[in-house]
């Protein structure tokens, strides 16, 4: 049976992509049979006449996953907006039909599925008349429960606490929280203090903070990832989907 988890970020550009490579990394590394699935990226990288997905390049060059990119990331857009949006800007909408075949292909071929979400939780995915399909209900339907990444620094505690009882109301489960870009030293020890004790939610990872995350970000993420995360423990926190 495969088992998965759906790696949900506290709001955009909060470190979702690269946690998720660290974790990819560190399964496959450890000869896990596991795989990556984001339905929908904005913002794509233009190559010449090719639209690359950069966080599905990133996770796949990580984890040394070779699976093609259409199969992982069904629907890839230019425009660096809301998906539903950018559905609506380059006339091609996300149809659940391909997403579900997608993701059932996935499931007869690995072992393990990582998803990401697209932003976060409340991310409209699609948008039709007056029917609005979110992040939750994609979630909801691929049947995970989810990994919260959270900022390490200043205003997480906010955007954290609202993420984990927003998420709670929706009745998905939580396995746990992950730190990104973590430092050690008084503001962040407090953040996570503050954290763990407001919504009973354990802490599971720290990916420390990278100076750089140019020329070697491959390795960098990888050798991030191997100090930070344990693969049985990655597993232990997936579910059968």
């Amino acid at each position: 049976m495969t088992k998965g988890i759906f790696i949900v970020g506290t709001d955009t550009d909060v470190g979702k992509t690269v946690v998720t490579a660290a974790l990819m990394h560190v399964l496959r590394s450890n000869g896990y049979n596991a795989t990556y699935f984001k339905a929908a990226l904005s913002g794509a990288l233009e190559v010449g006449k090719n639209l690359i997905p950069g966080d599905t390049k990133l996770v796949s060059e990580v984890s040394n996953l070779k699976e093609a990119y259409e199969n992982i990331t069904p629907y890839i857009y230019k425009t660096a907006v809301s998906p539903h949006l950018a559905g609506m800007i380059h006339n091609n909408p996300i149809n659940l039909d391909v997403v579900e075949a997608k993701y059932s292909y996935l499931k007869k071929k690995y072992d393990y599925i990582i998803a990401e979400g697209s932003g976060g939780i409340v991310c409209p995915l699609i948008y039709s008349g007056d029917e609005v399909y979110l992040l939750e209900n994609l979630i909801k339907d691929l049947g995970m429960p989810v990994i919260i990444v959270a900022r390490a620094g200043l205003a997480t505690i906010n955007h954290t606490i609202l993420t984990v009882k927003y998420i709670e109301a929706l009745g998905i489960k939580i396995k746990g929280i992950i730190v990104n870009n973590y430092e050690k030293g008084l503001l962040c020890e407090d953040n996570i203090k503050m954290i763990k004790k407001l919504t009973k939610v354990p802490i599971i990872g720290k990916l420390e903070h990278m100076e750089t995350l140019e020329g070697s970000m491959n390795e960098i993420i990888r050798k991030n990832a191997d100090k930070s995360f344990n693969a049985n423990e990655i597993i232990d926190y997936m579910d059968v989907i």
